[in-house]
């Protein structure tokens, strides 16, 4: 962010979007404080968080539209430990979908958790581009502009709050490094557990043997 400036925050923000591991709670805050500092302007850092989350809300909707719900299901529970997306992640965004209808878009946009999928559930129930750009484009707005002011109101007050805040990066810094360890682990021995294509292998190996 500090080297690409308004490029690197649409970039980031865009990959927030589609690696589901970067969240905005961080992107965005910390582009309002750099604007607080006045190294960026406001407006510019709300733009361009506005157009890499909306452009980053595009591919989960065509591949939702396009490949269908069951097939990307069978597709990512057969990816191992180190794809970031399950089938409970599209049951969820499914769930909230159904609940709310298209409007969900909406909701989800300024929904902590929810954000970067609910483009699935809108293309497998194939939600008219149009209305998915609409709702996608309100909520992203209002989402990004409120965390970037209240990053720029910490930046304006960062005298005040620095001795708390940079111990407490770094051991946010550090449960996000072993959180990310726990998932990767965690997610091997799931797929452990349950044998992984070489089990499936070997079934389909003894039921032909059987059938002899």
């Amino acid at each position: 962010m500090g080297s690409l400036g308004y490029v690197g925050i649409a970039l980031l923000m865009l990959i927030e979007n589609i690696v589901v591991f970067i969240p905005s709670e961080l992107i965005m805050p910390l582009a309002g404080f750099v604007a607080g500092q006045g190294r960026l302007s406001f407006v510019g850092v709300v733009l361009a968080g506005w157009i890499g989350s909306l452009a980053g809300a595009m591919p989960w909707y065509f591949v939702g539209l396009t490949i269908g719900e069951e097939r990307l299901k069978e597709w990512v529970d057969r990816r191992g430990a180190w794809f970031p997306l399950r089938g409970r992640d599209i049951d969820r965004a499914t769930h909230w979908f159904d609940r709310h209808g298209h409007f969900a878009v909406f909701l989800a946009r300024i929904t902590p958790g929810i954000r970067p999928l609910i483009g699935l559930p809108a293309g497998f129930d194939r939600m008219p581009f149009a209305p998915f750009l609409f709702y996608s484009a309100l909520g992203t707005g209002i989402w990004v502009v409120a965390l970037a002011y209240a990053g720029r109101t910490l930046g304006r007050h960062y005298d005040k709050v620095s001795k708390v805040l940079e111990p407490a990066t770094w051991i946010i810094i550090g449960a996000l490094v072993v959180a990310a360890m726990v998932a990767v682990v965690r997610r091997g021995q799931e797929r452990t557990r349950s044998g992984g294509p070489g089990r499936r292998l070997r079934e389909m190996g003894s039921g032909k043997r059987r059938g002899l």
